[in-house]
Protein backbone atom coordinates (compact mmCIF):
# COMPACT_ATOMS: atom_id res chain seq x y z
CA UNK A 1 0.00 0.00 0.00
CA UNK A 2 1.15 3.42 -1.14
CA UNK A 3 2.29 5.74 1.77
CA UNK A 4 -0.55 8.79 1.39
CA UNK A 5 1.31 12.25 1.95
CA UNK A 6 -2.20 14.21 1.20
CA UNK A 7 -5.62 12.92 1.87
CA UNK A 8 -8.10 16.05 1.43
CA UNK A 9 -12.21 14.33 1.49
CA UNK A 10 -14.91 17.00 1.39
CA UNK A 11 -12.80 19.70 2.07
CA UNK A 12 -14.31 22.90 1.64
CA UNK A 13 -11.22 25.94 1.77
CA UNK A 14 -12.49 29.63 2.71
CA UNK A 15 -10.72 33.00 2.73
CA UNK A 16 -12.29 34.86 5.86
CA UNK A 17 -15.97 34.04 5.10
CA UNK A 18 -15.55 33.71 1.36
CA UNK A 19 -15.79 29.77 -0.13
CA UNK A 20 -13.23 29.32 -2.53
CA UNK A 21 -12.56 25.58 -3.07
CA UNK A 22 -16.00 23.50 -2.40
CA UNK A 23 -15.90 19.32 -2.07
CA UNK A 24 -11.79 18.71 -2.55
CA UNK A 25 -11.10 15.33 -2.63
CA UNK A 26 -7.25 14.59 -3.14
CA UNK A 27 -5.35 11.62 -2.31
CA UNK A 28 -1.35 12.43 -2.86
CA UNK A 29 0.87 9.93 -2.40
CA UNK A 30 5.16 9.09 -1.12
CA UNK A 31 7.18 10.60 -4.66
CA UNK A 32 4.50 11.51 -6.79
CA UNK A 33 5.01 14.97 -9.17
CA UNK A 34 1.30 16.36 -9.31
CA UNK A 35 1.20 19.97 -10.96
CA UNK A 36 -1.61 22.58 -9.61
CA UNK A 37 -2.83 24.38 -12.74
CA UNK A 38 -5.77 27.24 -13.06
CA UNK A 39 -6.77 30.43 -13.86
CA UNK A 40 -5.17 33.41 -11.61
CA UNK A 41 -8.11 33.49 -8.76
CA UNK A 42 -9.22 30.25 -9.18
CA UNK A 43 -7.63 29.10 -5.57
CA UNK A 44 -4.79 27.17 -6.05
CA UNK A 45 -2.60 29.74 -3.36
CA UNK A 46 -5.60 28.90 -1.26
CA UNK A 47 -4.79 25.02 -1.54
CA UNK A 48 -1.52 25.46 -0.78
CA UNK A 49 -1.98 27.35 2.06
CA UNK A 50 -4.46 24.59 3.48
CA UNK A 51 -1.81 22.61 2.82
CA UNK A 52 0.69 24.12 5.01
CA UNK A 53 -1.29 25.15 7.49
CA UNK A 54 -1.95 29.26 6.31
CA UNK A 55 -5.09 29.19 6.15
CA UNK A 56 -7.26 27.05 8.95
CA UNK A 57 -9.65 23.55 7.88
CA UNK A 58 -12.65 24.42 9.09
CA UNK A 59 -15.01 21.77 6.73
CA UNK A 60 -14.43 18.40 6.01
CA UNK A 61 -11.05 16.10 6.45
CA UNK A 62 -7.38 17.15 5.70
CA UNK A 63 -4.31 14.91 6.53
CA UNK A 64 -0.46 15.97 5.63
CA UNK A 65 2.64 14.19 6.09
CA UNK A 66 0.54 12.53 8.63
CA UNK A 67 -1.25 15.59 10.85
CA UNK A 68 -5.00 16.31 11.16
CA UNK A 69 -5.46 19.20 9.79
CA UNK A 70 -8.76 19.84 11.48
CA UNK A 71 -6.81 19.39 15.01
CA UNK A 72 -3.91 21.85 13.84
CA UNK A 73 -3.14 24.38 16.38
CA UNK A 74 -0.20 27.58 16.82
CA UNK A 75 1.88 24.80 18.90
CA UNK A 76 1.18 21.74 16.26
CA UNK A 77 2.44 23.98 13.31
CA UNK A 78 5.91 23.88 13.58
CA UNK A 79 5.79 20.04 13.51
CA UNK A 80 3.69 20.27 10.17
CA UNK A 81 6.02 22.33 8.50
CA UNK A 82 9.06 20.93 9.54
CA UNK A 83 7.98 18.02 7.07
CA UNK A 84 6.89 20.06 4.65
CA UNK A 85 9.51 21.87 2.31
CA UNK A 86 8.45 25.63 0.63
CA UNK A 87 9.31 26.89 -2.60
CA UNK A 88 8.38 30.25 -3.78
CA UNK A 89 8.56 32.56 -7.37
CA UNK A 90 10.03 35.37 -5.31
CA UNK A 91 12.84 33.15 -3.66
CA UNK A 92 12.59 35.07 0.01
CA UNK A 93 15.86 34.87 0.68
CA UNK A 94 17.94 37.16 3.59
CA UNK A 95 19.37 39.76 1.67
CA UNK A 96 21.62 40.65 4.06
CA UNK A 97 23.64 37.45 4.50
CA UNK A 98 25.32 34.71 2.49
CA UNK A 99 24.05 31.60 1.28
CA UNK A 100 25.33 29.38 4.17
CA UNK A 101 23.50 32.11 6.56
CA UNK A 102 20.56 31.80 5.46
CA UNK A 103 20.25 28.04 5.89
CA UNK A 104 21.77 28.30 8.99
CA UNK A 105 18.69 30.78 9.82
CA UNK A 106 16.43 27.83 8.96
CA UNK A 107 18.06 25.21 11.03
CA UNK A 108 17.88 27.57 13.93
CA UNK A 109 14.62 28.38 13.37
CA UNK A 110 13.51 24.84 13.80
CA UNK A 111 15.36 23.72 16.41
CA UNK A 112 18.87 22.81 15.20
CA UNK A 113 21.78 23.54 17.82
CA UNK A 114 24.71 21.31 17.13
CA UNK A 115 27.25 23.87 14.74
CA UNK A 116 28.89 20.53 13.22
CA UNK A 117 25.24 19.05 12.16
CA UNK A 118 24.38 22.46 10.83
CA UNK A 119 27.31 23.10 8.51
CA UNK A 120 27.15 19.52 7.63
CA UNK A 121 23.65 19.72 6.50
CA UNK A 122 24.03 22.73 4.45
CA UNK A 123 26.88 21.36 2.32
CA UNK A 124 24.59 18.51 1.83
CA UNK A 125 21.59 20.16 0.44
CA UNK A 126 23.82 22.75 -1.66
CA UNK A 127 25.64 19.38 -3.04
CA UNK A 128 21.92 18.47 -3.74
CA UNK A 129 20.83 21.28 -6.00
CA UNK A 130 24.61 21.77 -7.46
CA UNK A 131 25.51 24.69 -5.49
CA UNK A 132 28.35 23.57 -3.54
CA UNK A 133 30.27 26.07 -3.96
CA UNK A 134 28.61 28.82 -3.52
CA UNK A 135 27.62 28.79 0.07
CA UNK A 136 29.67 32.13 0.75
CA UNK A 137 27.72 34.26 -2.35
CA UNK A 138 25.12 36.83 -1.26
CA UNK A 139 21.78 36.45 -3.14
CA UNK A 140 22.50 39.78 -5.03
CA UNK A 141 25.41 37.98 -6.20
CA UNK A 142 23.66 35.37 -8.05
CA UNK A 143 21.61 34.46 -10.81
CA UNK A 144 17.84 34.41 -10.92
CA UNK A 145 18.16 30.24 -11.19
CA UNK A 146 21.04 29.97 -8.05
CA UNK A 147 18.71 32.21 -6.43
CA UNK A 148 15.82 29.65 -6.47
CA UNK A 149 18.21 26.86 -6.11
CA UNK A 150 18.79 27.97 -2.73
CA UNK A 151 15.10 28.27 -2.36
CA UNK A 152 15.04 24.69 -2.95
CA UNK A 153 18.22 23.76 -0.61
CA UNK A 154 16.07 25.46 1.72
CA UNK A 155 12.89 23.23 1.64
CA UNK A 156 15.21 20.62 1.90
CA UNK A 157 17.19 21.67 5.04
CA UNK A 158 14.94 19.12 7.11
CA UNK A 159 14.29 16.25 5.24
CA UNK A 160 10.90 16.93 3.57
CA UNK A 161 8.46 14.23 3.17
CA UNK A 162 6.47 16.42 0.55
CA UNK A 163 7.41 20.07 -1.25
CA UNK A 164 5.26 22.19 -1.93
CA UNK A 165 6.04 25.19 -4.72
CA UNK A 166 4.11 28.24 -5.66
CA UNK A 167 5.38 29.24 -9.63
CA UNK A 168 8.49 27.97 -9.01
CA UNK A 169 9.76 29.18 -12.59
CA UNK A 170 7.46 32.54 -12.98
CA UNK A 171 10.28 34.70 -12.51
CA UNK A 172 12.71 32.49 -15.11
CA UNK A 173 13.90 32.52 -18.19
CA UNK A 174 12.80 29.04 -20.35
CA UNK A 175 16.13 27.25 -20.02
CA UNK A 176 16.27 28.18 -16.32
CA UNK A 177 13.22 26.68 -15.99
CA UNK A 178 13.91 23.61 -17.60
CA UNK A 179 17.11 22.89 -14.96
CA UNK A 180 15.07 23.85 -11.87
CA UNK A 181 12.22 21.20 -12.89
CA UNK A 182 14.90 18.58 -14.09
CA UNK A 183 15.94 19.48 -10.78
CA UNK A 184 12.50 19.38 -8.93
CA UNK A 185 11.76 16.10 -10.79
CA UNK A 186 15.33 14.80 -10.24
CA UNK A 187 14.13 15.22 -5.72
CA UNK A 188 11.26 13.38 -6.09
CA UNK A 189 13.15 10.48 -7.81
CA UNK A 190 15.88 10.52 -5.75
CA UNK A 191 14.67 10.75 -2.54
CA UNK A 192 10.88 9.75 -2.98
CA UNK A 193 9.88 13.18 -2.03
CA UNK A 194 6.48 14.22 -2.76
CA UNK A 195 6.14 17.50 -4.96
CA UNK A 196 3.35 20.08 -5.34
CA UNK A 197 3.73 22.65 -7.90
CA UNK A 198 1.28 25.14 -8.91
CA UNK A 199 2.12 26.69 -11.78
CA UNK A 200 0.58 28.65 -15.17
CA UNK A 201 3.97 28.39 -16.95
CA UNK A 202 2.38 25.47 -19.66
CA UNK A 203 5.35 25.60 -21.44
CA UNK A 204 6.97 23.53 -18.46
CA UNK A 205 3.68 21.65 -17.44
CA UNK A 206 3.96 19.89 -21.38
CA UNK A 207 7.53 19.63 -21.67
CA UNK A 208 7.86 17.65 -18.23
CA UNK A 209 4.22 15.76 -17.93
CA UNK A 210 2.85 14.64 -14.83
CA UNK A 211 -0.38 14.10 -12.73
CA UNK A 212 -2.79 17.23 -12.56
CA UNK A 213 -5.23 18.86 -10.63
CA UNK A 214 -6.97 21.86 -11.74
CA UNK A 215 -9.00 24.44 -10.18
CA UNK A 216 -12.01 25.43 -11.97
CA UNK A 217 -15.39 27.03 -10.84
CA UNK A 218 -14.78 26.48 -7.06
CA UNK A 219 -13.52 23.13 -7.69
CA UNK A 220 -10.75 20.44 -8.14
CA UNK A 221 -10.37 18.48 -10.99
CA UNK A 222 -8.08 15.37 -10.43
CA UNK A 223 -6.14 14.34 -13.53
CA UNK A 224 -7.10 16.95 -15.59
CA UNK A 225 -5.67 18.17 -18.88
CA UNK A 226 -5.10 21.80 -20.56
CA UNK A 227 -5.57 23.99 -22.89
CA UNK A 228 -3.36 26.92 -23.47
CA UNK A 229 -5.84 29.58 -23.63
Amino acid sequence: MADVIVELKGVNIYQSNTLILEQVNITVNKGEFVYLVGKTGTGKSSLLKTMYGDLVLKEGEGHVVGFDLREMTWKKLPYLRRNLGVVFQDFQLLTDRNVNDNLKFVLRATGWKHEKLMNDKIADVLDKVGLRSKGFKMPFEMSGGEQQRVDIARALLNSPKLILADEPTGNLDPETSDEIMQLLFQISRDYGTTVIMASHDYRVVNKFPARMLRTEKSRVEDNATISIE
